[in-house]
């Protein structure tokens, strides 16, 4: 694959942006994906970004994975994980050349966020959460 993140000098180092919507629970999920790595042995640090504390708007969570344990922002992001569709475009023009955008593929993406440059990676999150929300509730989970 092509890009920054591939070449062998950055091993442990990237970024990883989450693109939520406030009251979700997303800050749980995205300090859990940071204590993961952390506890593998990596430096890592995490830092919310609130533009508005009213549930239903758009936040951001970055993890910044460094072996050198820099606690800084890094100018850029190697891996966005867009779970907000309101903030689909801004969240693409985000990603470094060369690195992956991750995104919920159940709902639609248009055909103007598309980007040659970096790795898209489609997950159906919504209908798979929704399948496992109903198999739980026959099975009592």
């Amino acid at each position: 694959m092509p890009g920054v993140i591939a070449t062998a000098n950055r091993v442990n180092d990237f970024v990883m942006k989450f693109a939520n919507v406030n009251g979700t629970g997303s800050a749980s999920a995205n300090s859990l994906v940071m204590k993961a790595i952390f506890r593998m042995g990596v430096p890592v640090t995490g830092k919310n970004y609130f533009p508005s504390n009213i549930q239903g708007l758009p936040t951001w969570y970055e993890i910044r994975v460094t072996r050198d344990a820099y606690a800084a922002r890094a100018s850029q992001v190697d891996i966005m994980v867009a779970m907000n569709a309101e903030t689909y475009s801004r969240d693409v023009r985000e990603v470094n050349s060369g690195g992956y955008l991750i995104y919920d593929s159940t709902w639609p993406r248009s055909s103007l966020l598309q980007r040659g440059d970096i790795t898209v990676i489609e997950v159906p999150l919504a209908s798979s959460s929704m399948r496992i929300s109903t198999a739980c509730a026959t099975a009592y989970c």
